[in-house]
Formats: C-alpha cells, structure tokens, sequence
C-alpha cells in the first residue's frame, strides 16, 4: 500500500510539472523536426520506417500487460517520464534549443518496442498541445526518439550489464546513449533531407549535429544520472513491481 501512494505522488509530480509545461510558452524551434519542415516523400519515408515497429510495439505492450497486469503503472511511469522530460525545451548557445528524451527508464524496464508506442503517443501529444514537432513529420520525430534511441540505449544497457555486472552504471549509460542517439539521428534525418551543395550529406550532416552538440552531452549525462535517481526510488519503494521487471530483465539478459 505505501509502495502504491508513493507511486502515485510521484505520478502526480509528473503530472503537476507537465501541466506547467503545457501553459508555458516554448519555442517551436527545437530537436523535434517542425511541422512541414521535411520534404513530403521524406516525411512519407520515415513514416513507412516507423510504422512496422509501432505495430511490434503494441503486441509487446499487449503481452506485457497480460502477463504481468501489476506493470501497468510502471509503464504509465515511463510514458509520463518521457513526456516531462522531452517537452523541456532549453535554450542552446547554438540559437536553437535542446532536451532530455526520457526513453532510457523504460527501455531498461521494458525494452525498445513498448517505449516505440510509449515515445510516439508522447511526440502526438507534443505536436498538439506544445507545438513540438508536427504530424507530418511525426514519423520521422517517432524514429529518431521512440525507434533508434530506446534500441540504441537498450543495446548499450545489455552489453554494460554483461560487461560489468552493474546495474546502475547500465542504466547511466543506456539513458546517455539514448539520449545522445535520438539528436545523432535527427542530425541525419535533417542531412538526408537538406544535403549541403558544397560537400553534400556528410556536410550537412555535421552543421545540423553541432546544432544541438554543445548542450545534447552535458544533458545526456544529465539525464543518465536522473534515470538512476528514480530507479533508486523504484527500488525503495516499489518491490514488487521491480521484482517483475527483474525477472523480465533477467531473462532477457540471459537469452
């Protein structure tokens, strides 16, 4: 019962924080691709490349939630985690603005494929009310931050875990990376779209990443540290959740 209201208050902080975020103005012109701003075959292409793992996405979800039906606040957490963080928009000494992305809790608590609807819901409500983003370049948003990020950052977390056998120095590092992968695919996205006349995608390639370079590291390794700081409250907290996802995590490892 405790461990349920202090799950609960820390849902109503998240909560209260993105309510605030909501009525605060924000600058358009962030990591998120605006709306229109990529060319419609473009737009069109990293939908396609998205879509397949929304599908997977929601069976993995749908199986999750079957399985282990006492999950579901945990994954209400990530998704609520996912949505602060990523709507903090801040300023870069670039003239853009940056953010943490706030997939690397639930990958590691539930792997890439739920946090590829967990992120996307999160890009949709984004695009909505915060005027991040867009919807038609929602796909292309969805790939580089629910898609390629939380896959990145869960790599890293298995390959730290069978390296080291730390749990906590896994979860830093899988919330960095995918951090750090999301802009490195924006920067991409961006290039593919706009190649440079003189020295083409590889050019554009590395003025659109120094756009975001300066403040994306430091609030990598930000956000790496906060993702260990609510998995420590998780696990003073919320036992018998965690024992859930330690057995998921377990066999994951182990195959």
């Amino acid at each position: 019962m405790k461990a349920r209201k202090s799950l609960f208050l820390l849902l109503a902080t998240f909560g209260l924080t993105s309510y605030f975020v909501v009525n605060t103005p924000q600058p358009a012109h962030a990591m998120h691709i605006m709306e229109g701003f990529l060319p419609a075959g473009w737009a069109l292409f990293w939908w396609a490349v998205f879509i397949p793992f929304f599908i997977l996405g929601v069976r993995s979800l749908i199986k999750i939630t079957k399985e282990a039906p006492e999950l579901k606040l945990m994954l209400g957490l990530a998704g609520a985690f996912t949505f602060v963080l990523s709507a903090l928009k801040l300023p870069s000494v670039t003239g853009s603005s940056s953010h943490p992305t706030g997939t690397g809790l639930g990958t590691v608590m539930f792997g890439p494929l739920p946090m590829s609807v967990l992120g996307s819901v999160v890009l949709l409500f984004q695009a909505v009310l915060l005027a991040h983003g867009g919807l038609t370049t929602l796909g292309a948003n969805a790939f580089s931050m629910a898609v390629a990020g939380p896959f990145v950052g869960y790599a890293v977390y298995l390959l730290m875990i069978k390296a080291t056998g730390k749990p906590k120095l896994a979860i830093f590092a899988a919330a960095m990376m995918a951090n750090l992968s999301t802009y490195v695919v924006t920067s991409l996205q961006l290039a593919l779209a706009f190649p440079s006349v003189e020295g083409g995608m590889l050019a554009s390639f590395a003025k659109f990443g120094s756009i975001f370079a300066v403040t994306q590291i430091p609030l990598a390794i930000s956000e790496g540290l906060l993702t260990v700081l609510v998995w420590n409250w998780l696990q003073r907290y919320n036992s018998e959740e965690l024992t859930s996802l330690r057995r998921r995590m377990k066999g994951v490892v182990q195959s």
